[in-house]
């Protein structure tokens, strides 16, 4: 018996049933069988599609996420910085 490998499925693909799960335009049962999918996944993919619809919603489109990560990448930048100089100056100083 021969093994199939595992399907990569695209996001639209998952947000796609995920949305029709919730519509509730069929069973679950249905859609598992329609789509060819395990049941326990449509519903992960239903709960996902709930959760992350607030994020549509979101003021900033992302910017403040992106704001906070280009502080990060500097503080990280700066404590590289520090180490190295710390580490020379260690060297440097007498014992």
């Amino acid at each position: 018996m021969s093994r199939k490998s595992p399907r990569k499925l695209t996001p639209q693909f998952k947000s796609k049933v995920g949305l029709a799960a919730l519509k509730g335009e069929a069973t679950i049962q249905e859609l598992a069988a329609r789509y060819e999918v395990h049941p326990n996944q449509i519903h992960a993919w239903r709960r996902a599609v709930e959760e992350g619809a607030s994020a549509a919603f979101e003021k900033g489109d992302g910017k403040q996420e992106r704001e906070n990560q280009a502080l990060i990448d500097d503080l990280y930048r700066q404590i590289g910085q520090l180490t190295v100089e710390r580490d020379f100056l260690q060297k440097r100083s007498p014992k």
